[in-house]
């Protein structure tokens, strides 16, 4: 497989993955977009459509990230992409536990993690800290604009997915806006990874 058709992968993940948790969200009776999580689509019958949404984007940018290797222009980075593909392969392989009220019926949380929630949870924090610090190392260029910006989306990307954990934590404050947080951060952080592809697939 050519590298060119490896670092277009890393364009095509954060749209896929996108599109296909708005769609699953729009239909999906008692799911409040603004208040739960993404990861809370793969609990229903249909949920399996939002679990092959995370092992799609997770391969897909594992594949970007090998080609970021064959590429060479920070090994590091390369191996920080890998983390975040492995995350988000982890998080689809163990479903989330339920928070926030969703499914309808379900405690707003659990009193005890079942073993396949806490690795969902695992396997997301590794992803999202390995993607906030491929951000910063990616920062290191020769173009101030990249610079900023790369340092600008990774220190946004982890602030706002910490507020959207500490609002599936039932923090008072955050709680109703943990899904609309939790998206701001996932929207920085796919856009970055787009146009980290694009930018070495034409410069």
């Amino acid at each position: 497989m050519g590298n060119q058709v490896l670092l277009a992968c890393g364009t095509a993940a954060g749209p896929l993955f996108t599109i296909g948790y708005l769609v699953e969200g729009a239909g999906r009776v008692g799911y409040r977009p603004l208040r739960h999580p993404v990861s809370s689509l793969a609990l229903s019958r249909a949920g399996w459509a939002q679990t092959l949404n995370f092992l799609i984007a997770g391969l897909l940018s594992l594949i970007f990230a090998v080609g970021l290797w064959r590429e060479g222009p920070s090994h590091w980075g390369a191996l920080l992409i890998g983390a975040w593909a492995v995350g988000l392969l982890g998080a689809g392989a163990f479903r989330t536990d339920p928070v926030s009220g969703y499914p309808p019926g379900t405690p707003d949380q659990l009193e005890r993690h079942t073993r396949a929630g806490a690795l969902h949870d695992l396997f997301s924090l590794i992803g999202f800290l390995a993607l906030a610090v491929a951000c910063f190392v990616f920062a290191l260029s020769n173009s101030p604009g990249w610079t900023i910006y790369s340092i600008a989306s990774g220190a946004l990307f982890a602030a706002t997915m910490a507020l959207a954990s500490a609002a599936f934590d039932q923090h008072q404050r955050w709680v109703d806006l943990g899904g609309l947080l939790q998206r701001i951060s996932l929207t920085i952080g796919w856009t970055w990874q787009t146009l980290l592809a694009v930018r070495i697939l034409y410069t």
